[in-house]
């Protein structure tokens, strides 16, 4: 990197500008979306099914389903994060954990890096609801099969998720 110039200096990301060097020797600029890193959670309750929440997104102007997630407070681990979400997005916990992958959500203009997590066993407890969340529902699988199929599901954290979960269910077979 030759050079960063900050642009905008927000409080749930930052954006800047950096002056990179290709390999071809060019020098060109790059908008750059700084996030702290975040987490995401697929809770499958007791009985199987999977929770989702219906979140109102003013990026894409519509609500969505997608699983629980949130970003990373200062110095907060990603499990901390993601059991956070949890209570906060569902008012669930879960009895066990399982870090099942980390990855770049939109490497070409942001760092962000999100941390998902299987979350078995949800339950509900006592927490006060984020007021972002329209309602949390779960779904057995072949209803979330169908909503996915049907393009209901746009949210890219939640489609990779359930493909997760269904690549173990058929090593399982």
């Amino acid at each position: 990197m030759l050079g960063r110039r900050e642009i905008h200096p927000g409080g749930f990301v930052r954006l800047v500008v950096d002056e990179i060097r290709l390999p071809d020797g060019n020098t060109i600029q790059r908008e750059v979306v700084l996030h702290a890193g975040s987490t995401s959670i697929l809770p499958v309750k007791r009985d199987g099914r999977v929770l989702l929440v219906e979140q109102y997104r003013h990026a894409v102007g519509k609500r969505l389903w997608e699983i629980p997630a949130g970003k990373l407070e200062p110095g907060e681990t990603p499990l901390a994060c993601a059991q956070r979400e949890l209570r906060e997005e569902t008012g669930h916990d879960a009895e066990a954990w399982e870090e099942l992958c980390a990855f770049y959500t939109s490497p070409g203009f942001t760092n962000e890096r999100m941390t998902l997590f299987l979350a078995c066993g949800a339950f509900p407890v006592a927490s006060a609801l984020d007021s972002e969340i329209v309602r949390s529902q779960a779904f057995a699988r072949h209803e979330l099969d169908r909503l996915a199929a049907a393009g209901k599901i746009e949210d890219a954290k939640t489609l990779l998720a359930l493909g997760i979960l269904s690549l173990r269910d058929a090593r399982r077979r």
